[in-house]
């Protein structure tokens, strides 16, 4: 079995079994497992925004968010397309990008049928 350095962790972790979900945002209804994800949550509501980027000063509720900002600085491009070189910021251009090779069309229209790259 698994075994854990806290048992705080292990309390964490059975709840993944049981599915209890003991934090409840009081403003939309979502549960979480742990404390720490609904304490990030809630920012969604306040608007709290702590990590701000030193170079412009713009603020972000997530400091995953602000890493992810920090590109534009930098000018790091790390997602290449191996087809044809292209370089982009974010994983999720470089897949809508590698779709214009493939043709892939994933989003259709209910009404005429026609498809799209992207929503």
């Amino acid at each position: 079995g698994k075994s854990f350095r806290c048992s705080s962790y292990f309390r964490i972790h059975e709840r993944s079994h049981t599915g209890e979900k003991p934090y409840e945002c009081k403003q939309c209804g979502k549960v979480f497992i742990r404390s720490s994800s609904f304490r990030l949550h809630e920012r969604t509501h306040t608007g709290e925004k702590p990590y701000e980027c030193k170079l412009c000063g713009k603020a972000f509720s997530f400091s995953s968010s602000l890493r992810e900002h920090e590109k534009i600085h930098t000018g790091n491009k790390p997602f290449e397309c191996k087809r044809c070189g292209k370089a982009f910021l974010r994983s999720s251009q470089i897949r809508l990008h590698e779709r214009t090779h493939t043709g892939e069309k994933p989003y259709q229209c209910k009404q005429c049928g026609k498809a799209f790259i992207s929503s």
